[in-house]
């Protein structure tokens, strides 16, 4: 017997997105937003993340408009309010407020733990009908990714938005080598992820042969180890260059404060009370060319590893994790998030590699120290096993040359 009509029809489902952008956040307002539609719902978008529920509201129809799902960032904007950060809870008033007054049913929050996790607090204080999708170029939520190598099974994590920042550091490693090699340098490179290392290893994938992680604090004893591995690996290279990726949340020593912590671009917090990092190749660079005498550079890879189309792999993904949450939403099954439970190429990704979590137990996952050899500083070929799921190599610029030296005639 056929439906008389859609079965969410007159129903409106809300779409926010929050705290910093990733390639993959309008493949995934897309993604949903169709998904959506089919099943009979108005979509509306919430602008600047959960700001856009507060005061009179900013909230736009995307129901029946084209939406471009290939364009990096968010045309929705976002922003890194926090519905929970004051202590008279007037913004989960004006938020209740606003949901009631654009009639929204239900709310899909795309983000990371902060994001998703006051979605999940409004859920169980408010009741209000939330379902999360992921997001962060850093890599670090635990979505329990499982990754088979050679029959060893790791507990990973895939994020919408990693693989195209991951591929986009891989090639921007690449070209530095042109600018290291004609100066005989060491170039340090600071890559985004915060706590986590995930990102930086995808610029091994691209050419860097050490790499400093926040998991593993560099103390003033690991210090020196790490200048020996700098001078080890420069003169063993043909050419004398040398390529250094570095997280920009790595614990260095920092002699005048006889302490280990990260380097902080600025003292102030956002409204989660996450502080700013930044500047921690320029710190390294100096103490390399100090303690070892050759000459050393620091380049920040900075937006650029967000910024950008998304890319192929993301694509798909978050077209397979749109389609968990229509299983969600026929099944009125809130306060979950889907995530991917296997890992998979890009020819072979299905829904049913995906399942969902709790939205209140996605916390942070760390690297895993199956992924990183810290005595060599080095990722290791299981973690380039895991990348090579979502980009290839890149193509390494290299002039090969053997000039003969001309000996003076007397």
């Amino acid at each position: 017997m056929a439906l008389s009509k859609k079965l969410f029809e007159g129903k409106t489902l809300g779409i926010l997105t929050g705290g910093g952008d990733t390639p993959a956040l309008n493949a995934s307002i897309e993604a949903i937003k169709s998904r959506a539609s089919v099943l009979g719902y108005n979509v509306y978008g919430i602008r600047k993340g959960w700001k856009g529920l507060l005061g009179d509201g900013d909230v736009v129809d995307l129901s029946f408009q084209p939406y471009d799902g290939v364009y990096g960032g968010t045309a929705l904007r976002s922003s890194r309010t926090n519905p929970f950060g004051v202590k008279d809870n007037s913004r989960v008033e004006q938020i209740m407020k606003n949901l009631k007054r654009y009639k929204i049913d239900v709310l899909v929050t795309i983000g990371g733990d902060d994001t998703n996790g006051a979605a999940k607090k409004l859920y169980e204080l408010e009741g209000v009908p939330v379902i999360g999708f992921p997001k962060t170029i850093d890599n670090d939520l635990k979505t329990k990714t499982i990754h088979n190598y050679n029959g060893k099974l790791i507990e990973a994590v895939v994020c919408p938005g990693f693989p195209s920042a991951a591929k986009g550091v891989a090639e921007f490693t690449t070209r530095l080598a042109t600018t290291a090699e004609s100066h005989s340098r060491i170039i340090v490179l600071e890559v985004m992820g915060r706590d986590a290392g995930w990102l930086t290893g995808s610029a091994m994938m691209g050419g860097a042969e050490i790499s400093l992680i926040p998991e593993i604090p560099i103390t003033k004893e690991k210090k020196v180890e790490f200048f020996e591995k700098v001078k080890e690996v420069y003169q063993k290279t043909k050419k004398h260059f040398l390529l250094i990726a570095v997280s920009e949340g790595v614990r260095w020593y920092q002699e005048k404060t006889d302490k280990v912590d990260v380097v902080y671009a600025s003292s102030e917090v956002d409204e989660y009370g996450h502080p700013r990092f930044g500047g921690i190749s320029g710190v390294i660079a100096s103490e390399v060319e100090k303690n070892t005498g050759i000459q050393a550079r620091a380049q920040n890879i900075g937006y650029y590893a967000r910024s950008g189309d998304c890319r192929n792999y993301d694509k798909r993904f978050v077209g397979v994790l749109a389609d968990k949450v229509v299983d969600l939403l026929l099944r009125e099954d809130y306060g979950m998030m889907p995530v991917m439970s296997k890992l998979s190429t890009y020819q072979e990704i299905e829904e049913y590699h995906t399942s969902t979590i709790d939205m209140g137990n996605i916390g942070n996952q760390p690297l895993p120290f199956n992924y990183y050899d810290k005595k060599e500083f080095h990722f290791n070929e299981i973690y380039m096993d895991f990348l090579s799921y979502f980009i290839e190599k890149p193509k390494a610029i290299r002039f090969d040359y053997n000039f003969p030296k001309v000996k003076p005639l007397f």
